[in-house]
């Protein structure tokens, strides 16, 4: 038997930040994060990609990237629900994915990144209003970077979380859709 206590997932004081609980920090206070130069025009080609992604004509979402971090805001639509009358939990992941891939991507101006492993959980149904993620980059060494998430609703209570692990790939950014000014 394991004596080990269970850690609890919580919720990092930076989503209570951006959720507007609590004063956000600056960046540079994350040694990680230091490292890497604010870069707006890299941030707004980002949010230009990520709004040229064919998926998103059907899920409406909107992005904005800052360094480290990633919000996306979504309207809940009926044709998201399952048989339940309720978001499909493909929806959350998706949420979450793209808020901790987009906070990772932040600080990599020049590769397209990718999921390698990401954990979801789903803390609270939603049936309408909005959704609203966001993405922090936590930690990174010299081939990964880890990022946590959190989903929330218009209320801003905590609907769902997830935390994930993500590398470089080959191909360049400039070549991905929508990767413009």
């Amino acid at each position: 038997m394991c004596s080990a206590p269970i850690r609890v997932f919580e919720t990092p004081i930076s989503y209570q930040k951006r959720a507007g609980l609590v004063k956000l920090r600056s960046p540079s206070t994350n040694d990680n994060k230091s490292q890497a130069m604010s870069n707006p025009q890299h941030f707004r080609r980002l949010e230009n990609m990520y709004a040229a992604s064919p998926i998103n004509a059907f899920f409406k979402p909107t992005l904005v990237v800052e360094e480290g971090f990633a919000t996306i805001d979504m309207t809940v639509e009926e044709n998201f629900f399952h048989a339940a009358g309720a978001v499909h939990g493909a929806v959350y992941f998706k949420l979450l994915d793209d808020a901790a891939w987009f906070a990772v991507n932040s600080l990599e101006p020049e590769y397209f990144m990718l999921t390698t492993s990401f954990t979801t959980y789903l803390t609270r149904p939603i049936s309408q209003g909005k959704m609203k993620a966001v993405g922090e980059m936590v930690h990174m060494n010299r081939t990964q970077f880890i990022a946590e998430a959190v989903v929330f609703d218009e209320d801003e209570e905590e609907i769902g979380r997830a935390n994930g692990i993500f590398v470089r790939s080959t191909m360049k950014l400039d070549d991905a859709l929508g990767y413009r000014p």
